[in-house]
């Protein structure tokens, strides 16, 4: 993923030790920056899964902001950085 495209973005994030109750993924983003400045909190991660690249996984969500905003956020475990995918918009969710 190139930065061009997918901009860095500052995640606070927990990484889950042990199975709990509390957090269902075992990455967890809750709040984010982007470069400009944005602050966005997470109020509810409405898709996650991994995809397998090279010897990493980039852990892909679709998130929803305290906002009402969805964003897709990729982490990436080959470089340990998180990138903003690009802003969703809720028309685009056909499964509910």
């Amino acid at each position: 993923m190139n930065e061009e495209n997918y901009p860095p973005v500052h995640v606070l994030t927990v990484f889950r030790g042990f199975p709990s109750d509390h957090l269902a993924y075992h990455i967890t983003p809750y709040r984010f920056e982007t470069q400009k400045g944005d602050v966005h909190k997470v109020h509810h991660i409405r898709q996650m899964h991994r995809q397998k690249v090279g010897k990493g996984e980039h852990y892909h969500y679709v998130i929803l902001t305290q906002e009402q905003r969805y964003f897709h956020l990729v982490f990436d475990t080959n470089t340990l950085i998180w990138r903003l995918v690009q802003e969703v918009d809720e028309m685009l969710f056909f499964n509910e």
